[in-house]
């Protein structure tokens, strides 16, 4: 559970008191990936009805995946490095740092697939003479999932890549982007009768619409000269109380009965930490010339294409 600085007090509008601070008891980050690795596998058996060395090679591919985002970000000092596993859907790598490379970004987001197709394909000409099912079950998976996890849309590897690389401060193209990642997805999980899978297109289309209202925040916020571009910890209080203002008008639904301009400690500090947190934005370096943002291009598209062409994968 969190919890927050509380204080009852009423503070008069133009003084800004201590922006809440957000408690976070520790917990134990192996614990709970072991526990959702579990349950994992036990809601892929009973609702897929897959045998065991099946889920035991998707949880392979998924923690080899994760360990290769979540490496690099250690390697370029990213801070708070976790790996969540969603039961069903997959798995995530998260953490904090200000000041982002695009090179190391870029690094880090090839960092999941590669390793995996590199596998995949390794075990399947090792099998080529073997012959065995279960090793060519193993490599499909390691290809299947990290090829499909290269294809770019927006939020899979590869249309992160794409964004990173091309448009990432440009909130238009993103937001094209999003919408056609949404419609691609669709279709894709249609095709592949992955109805569950239908649930990430739609949790994109929430975040494109919050994304929507996050830059008009932004962009008044500029105008103002109030800095957006800090994290939590380090951006003033005057900052975080303005900011704010801002999200109670923009979702009047969501904070119901907060005033703005009334600067007290409510209840819902917890959801203003997370809402501030995504209007937030860190700082991208433009370090990569066009001629190298094109060698990482043509290295993704051969390992997006290349797999496929030398083995003759079907997707």
């Amino acid at each position: 559970m969190d919890n927050f600085t509380d204080s009852d007090q009423t503070i008069n509008s133009g003084v800004y008191p201590t922006k809440p601070i957000l408690v976070t008891k520790k917990q134990n980050a192996l614990t709970r990936s072991i526990i959702s690795l579990l349950l994992y596998a036990l809601m892929f058996y009973f609702i897929f009805d897959q045998n065991i060395v099946y889920i035991a090679a998707i949880l392979l591919v998924i923690i080899i995946h994760e360990m290769g985002h979540f490496l690099f970000m250690k390697l370029f000092n990213y801070s708070n490095v976790k790996i969540f596993i969603v039961p069903l859907l997959g798995a995530f790598t998260s953490g904090k740092k200000q000041q982002v490379s695009q090179a190391q970004l870029s690094l880090i987001i090839l960092a999941g697939p590669l390793p995996g197709i590199i596998i995949g394909c390794v075990l399947y000409f090792i099998n080529k003479n073997i012959q065995s099912d279960t090793l060519k079950m193993l490599s499909n998976s390691f290809l299947l999932i990290n090829l499909l996890n290269c294809l770019p849309f927006y939020p899979l590897d590869g249309g992160r890549l794409v964004e990173t690389l091309f448009f990432k401060e440009n909130h238009i193209i993103r937001l094209v982007f999003g919408i056609i990642s949404v419609i691609c997805l669709l279709f894709l999980f249609l095709y592949f009768k992955s109805l569950i899978m239908l649930i990430v297109p739609v949790f994109i289309a929430i975040e494109i619409y919050n994304e929507i209202k996050y830059q008009k925040i932004r962009d008044y916020l500029r105008a103002e000269k109030i800095n957006y571009r800090t994290d939590y910890e380090t951006m003033n209080d005057k900052d975080f109380w303005l900011i704010r203002d801002c999200l109670i008008m923009s979702f009047p639904k969501k904070y119901l009965g907060i005033q703005p301009g009334i600067y007290q400690y409510t209840i819902a500090d917890s959801l203003f930490i997370q809402h501030v947190s995504a209007v937030l934005q860190v700082n991208l370096k433009s370090d990569l010339n066009i001629f190298m943002r094109i060698i990482i291009l043509l290295a993704y598209i051969v390992a997006l294409i290349g797999p496929i062409i030398l083995i003759g994968l079907k997707l």
